[in-house]
């Protein structure tokens, strides 16, 4: 469904359990409503897809025609990505301050989407001494690991930091709150990867589910994203053609406030403005009228136009 809703990858998250977590960390009492398992290793291990599982997804997604990857949880996981071929790495906020982890997976030479949850602004400008000169070709995403995650601690404006920061990488945004309106405003800040957890159902077991997106809200996610897209267009302001219909019709122009007689030089209070017919001298141009001569008598209340002003001369802008 994910092809069907839009989006253009699917990530999941791959883990070497013994790699990830030591041995107490694995035999620790799992006792949450979400628990899988009576300890922490048992929760994982049934949660976790096999290698065999993982090559069926990837070989699934290529058919669809839909990009798949997964965050490497650990180096030895990493490993397997690599050998799966993945499109790209995704880098866990886990593993963002994980030096040797970042340097060994940049040395695999696959582009890398690294997000910053639970990082500092020191950190992640560490993180881009370390990656850049060995991988160039990576991503920053502003991100908040909390499940889920509330409005008040997205810290949008990270972004803008990023980019000023960072300005010769794309920046983009993993989210981890409800609903859509807080992704869709990422990307009119300019970013240019947005990454959302996905699921079925969130009323099933498990902390995530909550944090995730249904499938009718990621179409949603998907449509908005790409109207903002569009909408973001030119920093170039000027009269565009789809505004010329509601300019001729309502467009105002410089009109005669009294009769003017041939031969007057033009003074302000002679002048006002008015949606006027024909088109005459536009809003803008009062001033530069000021001081002119008529060659013709204009009567009260006629638009004024280049045909009746001596010489006109459009003076030049300071």
């Amino acid at each position: 469904f994910l092809q069907e809703c839009g989006a253009d990858c699917a990530k999941f998250q791959k883990s070497e359990l013994e790699h990830k977590f030591n041995k107490k960390a694995l035999e620790r009492p799992y006792t949450s409503e979400h628990s899988w398992g009576k300890t922490y290793g048992e929760h994982k291990r049934h949660l976790e897809f096999s290698h065999d599982q993982y090559r069926e997804l990837k070989k699934y997604a290529e058919d669809i025609g839909i990009f798949f990857t997964a965050s490497g949880m650990d180096e030895m996981a990493v490993e397997f990505l690599h050998e799966l071929d993945v499109p790209f790495f995704k880098v866990g906020s886990g593993d963002t301050n994980n030096f040797p982890y970042l340097e060994k997976t940049a040395k695999k030479g696959r582009p890398m989407v690294i997000s910053s949850g639970m990082q500092s602004m020191n950190t992640m400008r560490q993180v881009y001494q370390i990656v850049k000169p060995i991988n160039p070709n990576f991503c920053f995403l502003q991100c908040t690991s909390a499940y889920p995650l509330q409005p008040e601690d997205v810290n949008l404006r990270v972004i803008s930091a990023y980019q000023s920061a960072f300005p010769d990488i794309p920046i983009g945004y993993s989210g981890h709150e409800t609903g859509i309106a807080i992704s869709v405003a990422a990307v009119a800040m300019g970013a240019k990867v947005v990454e959302r957890h996905v699921t079925l159902d969130k009323t099933w077991k498990g902390s995530d589910h909550q944090a995730s997106l249904e499938p009718d809200e990621l179409v949603e996610l998907v449509k908005a994203i790409r109207t903002v897209e569009k909408a973001m267009g030119s920093p170039v302001k000027q009269l565009l053609p789809c505004e010329m219909a509601c300019n001729e019709k309502l467009g105002k122009s410089v009109v005669a406030k009294v009769t003017i007689p041939e031969g007057t030089v033009l003074t302000l209070d002679m002048l006002t403005v008015k949606v006027g017919e024909p088109k005459g001298f536009p809003p803008e141009a009062v001033f530069e009228l000021v001081g002119q001569k008529v060659k013709r008598t204009i009567e009260e209340d006629e638009t004024i136009t280049e045909q009746a002003v001596e010489n006109y001369v459009k003076k030049g802008k300071c």
